[in-house]
């Protein structure tokens, strides 16, 4: 039992900066990103290129990588989807622009870098701290305090600088914050540069613990958007919720009919929510 709490923890961590990043996106554009994945991806990918074949150090390597991550995202805004907001696109078509640039950056990251399993650790693979009758490695023990800080960080720059604040502005009202002298084009790449960096370090924490293929993105960006849903889109509390409900029923579902039945309860989950409580647990109606 003691063992499934930690699992819990250590996938909530995870899932919750995901989430987080995921919904300040989609506050702001009001589409499905799907690019979103592939971003996630290339955070381990890019920390994987500086450390394993440039050999940067692992801190250097990592904080490149999240800096990368988050101007990746704010180049797929600025090339695909501002040029499509000007032309009025709707959510329907920039969800298949999303999902054409998901399709040829993962594609690109599988010519580069092959499509075997990579690493980014080294050394002894861990046996883990004893704790009670579970074990958890200082890996894992990094990933759940590193999500911890970024998560209160972000809430705290939201609420309290007027990036924040402006941020906030546009997903409640666009027109209105124009209205109010806010450059929506700026705040929503802003947005997509913040995101991106909480899916890139999602991706380089994901890495150190389970390591790395081209595709891991979009499993994760799944249970990130079902997280982000089922807590309820617009709230870092949601976020925080959804992600810890889906992890428990995940881990507790796992014990009883096996881990590979995972994926199927954060879909069951989606539908149950989107048919019974579409505004998820603390969403607005």
């Amino acid at each position: 039992m003691t063992q499934i709490i930690v699992n819990i923890t250590i996938a909530t961590g995870v899932t919750t900066l995901i989430a987080l990043g995921f919904a300040l996106i989609y506050q702001t554009t009001h589409f499905f990103d799907f690019a979103y994945g592939i971003v996630l991806t290339s955070g381990a990918y890019f920390t994987f290129l500086f450390k394993e074949w440039l050999h940067f150090p692992l801190i250097i390597s990592g904080i490149i990588a999240v800096i990368l991550s988050a101007l990746l995202g704010c180049l797929i805004d600025f090339f695909i989807y501002r040029r499509l907001r000007k032309q009025g696109a709707t959510s329907l078509i920039l969800l298949l622009a999303s999902l054409g640039t998901y399709t040829v950056l993962q594609n690109v990251i599988s010519v580069t870098f092959g499509d075997t399993t990579r690493t980014i650790r080294s050394g002894v693979i861990e046996e883990g701290i004893s704790f009670f009758d579970a074990r958890i490695t200082s890996i894992q023990i990094a990933i759940v305090c590193v999500s911890l800080v970024l998560v209160i960080a972000v809430a705290l720059f939201l609420k309290k600088t007027r990036t924040g604040q402006a941020i906030r502005a546009v997903a409640n009202d666009p027109q209105l914050a124009e209205i109010a002298g806010i450059e929506s084009n700026r705040i929503i790449g802003v947005t997509f540069a913040l995101g991106s960096a909480l899916a890139g370090v999602a991706g380089i924490l994901i890495s150190f613990d389970i390591d790395m293929t081209p595709t891991m993105g979009m499993n994760f960006m799944m249970a990130g958007v079902v997280a982000a849903i089922v807590g309820g889109l617009g709230r870092i509390s949601g976020s925080l919720l959804g992600a810890l409900f889906l992890s428990t029923a995940q881990n507790v579902g796992a014990s009883f009919i096996g881990f590979q039945w995972q994926e199927t309860i954060a879909f069951i989950l989606l539908l149950a929510f989107l048919l019974l409580k579409p505004q998820g647990f603390l969403g607005k109606s």
